[in-house]
C-alpha cells in the first residue's frame, strides 16, 4: 500500500441528541464514575433540531490527541474527556485481543485522535449541551474504534445525564447499586414513535453562560441539602414507577403533573442548598404562572414545564395545543424580532386568541422576555452520518472551520 494512502487519517462523523429529563438526575454518590443518587428519566429530543455533531478522525501522522469544540481549540487532557477515550481504547484493545476483525489495528489503537464537535443550540445554557456532547463523543469514538455493545455506561462517565441520551425516545437511567458502576446504566423506556402526538417547545429565555455549573451545583446539594436526600430514598423510586406507567399509557395529565412537580422539587432542592442555588429567573417564572393559569382556564392539564440547571422553560403538550400556547407566549411575551424568527424547528400553525382568555391570565407582558422558540418532538439516539462532505474535519484531520 502506498505510504501517502496510510497516513490518510480515518475518519467518522455522527450526531447525537439532546434530551431533558422529565425525573431530574441532581446529585453524585460517586463523583469519579459519576453515580448517581437517584434513577432518572427523560425525553430524547428530535435532532433535526437539536444535535451535537463530532468527527473523529484517526492516523499515525498525528503529534498528539486534540480537541475543537464548536470552532475553538480546547484542552484534551480534561478528565472527564479522558475517561471516555481511555474506555473506548481499551475496549478496542480487549476486542482485537480476544480476535474480533472489526476491532483490527486497520484504525491504529496506539495512533492519535483529532476530535472536532459542534452544537446548533447555546453551549452551557440549561440546555443539556454536555449530555449531547459526550454521547456524541463515545458513540463517534466507538464507530471509529469498532467498539460496539453498552456505551452508555462510558458516556456516563463523561456526563451523567450523556448515558440517556445514548437512545432515543424514552430512556431511563437506573442509578444502579454496584460499587463499579457497571449497572448504573440507560434504557430505552419506549421509542420516539410510540406517542406522535407530543410536542415540545423550548423557550429560550437565556442563551448565556450559566453563573453555577451542574457539576459544583450538584456537589454542593450532595454536602448541605436535607431535602436532596429525603428526593432520593422516598419520593423520586415511586415518581419514576408512575413516569413509566403514564408514558407507556400516553396518560398526558399524570405525565404532565409529574413533570412539573419534579421540576419544582428540583429547583426547591437547589433553595435547600446553602448557599442557595437560584436556576430560574423572573421570566421562568413568569412562564410557571402561564401554564398553571392556561391549565386552569382550559379545565384540563394541557400544558406542562420542566427548568434544568438554566432559565430556559421545556414545555410538554400535545399537538393540537401547540398553536393557541404558542400565540399566548408570543402575546404575554412580545418578540423582538417578525414571527419566522421567532419560531424555529416544526411549523406552528397560526391561531387566533378569545379576549376571554387573555383577560383570565392576566399577566404583565414582559418584552423580549423569551429570545425565540425551538418547536420540536420525540427523536431518535446517535447515528452515524453518512455523507463525507458533513465531516467536521479535513482530509488532513484538520477543522474546516474555526473561529
Amino acid at each position: 500500500m502506498p505510504e501517502d494512502s496510510m497516513d490518510k487519517p480515518s475518519i467518522v462523523t455522527c450526531t447525537a441528541p439532546v434530551n431533558i429529563a422529565v425525573i431530574k438526575y441532581w446529585g453524585k454518590r460517586d463523583e469519579d464514575l459519576i453515580l448517581p443518587i437517584n434513577s432518572s428519566m427523560s425525553v430524547t429530543l428530535h435532532q433535526d433540531q437539536l444535535k451535537t455533531t463530532t468527527t473523529v478522525a484517526i492516523s499515525r501522522s498525528f503529534q498528539e490527541d486534540r480537541l475543537w469544540l464548536n470552532g475553538k481549540e480546547e484542552d484534551i487532557t480534561h478528565q472527564r474527556l479522558q475517561s471516555c477515550l481511555r474506555e473506548i481504547r481499551r475496549l478496542a484493545r480487549k476486542r482485537r485481543n480476544d480476535g474480533d476483525a472489526r476491532a483490527t489495528d486497520s484504525v491504529g489503537l496506539s495512533h492519535k485522535v483529532h476530535i472536532c464537535s459542534v452544537n446548533n443550540f447555546p453551549t452551557a445554557a440549561g440546555l443539556a449541551s454536555s449530555a449531547a456532547g459526550f454521547a456524541c463523543l463515545v458513540y463517534t469514538l466507538a464507530q471509529a474504534f469498532g467498539v460496539e455493545g453498552e456505551l452508555s455506561g462510558i458516556a456516563r462517565q463523561g456526563s451523567g445525564s450523556a448515558c440517556r441520551s445514548m437512545y432515543g425516545g424514552f430512556v431511563q437511567w437506573i442509578m444502579g447499586s454496584k460499587e463499579d458502576g457497571k449497572d448504573s446504566v440507560a434504557q430505552q423506556v419506549e421509542p420516539e414513535s410510540h406517542w406522535p402526538e407530543l410536542r415540545i417547545l423550548v423557550l429560550v429565555a437565556s442563551s448565556e453562560r450559566k453563573p453555577i455549573g451542574s457539576t459544583s451545583g450538584m456537589q454542593t446539594s450532595v454536602q448541605t441539602s436535607l431535602l436532596l436526600q429525603h428526593r432520593a430514598d422516598a419520593i423520586v423510586p415511586r415518581r419514576m414507577v408512575d413516569m413509566i406507567e403514564a408514558v407507556r399509557k400516553k396518560d398526558f395529565p399524570a405525565f404532565a403533573e409529574l413533570t412539573m412537580k419534579d421540576s419544582n422539587q428540583f429547583h426547591a432542592t437547589c433553595l435547600d442548598t446553602h448557599p442557595p442555588i437560584f436556576y430560574l429567573n423572573s421570566v421562568s417564572q413568569q412562564i410557571i404562572h402561564l401554564v398553571h393559569r392556561y391549565n386552569k382556564y382550559c379545565g384540563e392539564t394541557r400544558v406542562a414545564y420542566s427548568f434544568d440547571a438554566g432559565p430556559n422553560a421545556v414545555i410538554f403538550t400535545l399537538q393540537q395545543f401547540v398553536p393557541e400556547f404558542v400565540q399566548l407566549v408570543q402575546h404575554f411575551f412580545p418578540p423582538d424580532r417578525n414571527g419566522e424568527d421567532f419560531i424555529r424547528g416544526l411549523p406552528v400553525k397560526c391561531a387566533a386568541l378569545p379576549m376571554e382568555l387573555k383577560q383570565n391570565i392576566g399577566l404583565e407582558p414582559v418584552p423580549k422576555g423569551i429570545n425565540y422558540i425551538i418547536s420540536t418532538k420525540a427523536g431518535p439516539g446517535p447515528r452515524v452520518v453518512d455523507d463525507p462532505s458533513e465531516h467536521l474535519l479535513s482530509a488532513e484531520g484538520l477543522p474546516k472551520k474555526t473561529v
